[in-house]
């Protein structure tokens, strides 16, 4: 049996993902387009979708989105020498 054909990361992603950004909100699209790193529309959308819930505004989104974003290059950082 070819067990290499069969990944368990295709169940693991369900749709296409291109459709996913699509359906992104226009001012998260928006800022997924000028990301420096290349997020998918799970996690914007869920940092996003956090962000309204607890009461913040679209721009008080869009800057915790930036903050993550400068969190990771952060930490990606220190991995290089």
């Amino acid at each position: 049996m070819k067990r290499n054909l069969v990944s368990s990361r295709a169940r693991w992603r369900s749709g296409c993902p291109m459709s996913r950004h699509d359906a992104l909100p226009p001012a998260l699209r928006r800022w997924v387009i000028h990301a420096a790193l290349p997020w998918s529309a799970r996690s914007v959308l869920r940092i996003w979708t956090r962000a309204l819930q607890q009461g913040q505004s679209e721009d008080e989104a869009l800057a915790r989105l930036d903050a993550a974003e400068r969190a990771t290059l952060r930490r990606e950082s220190f991995g290089c020498a």
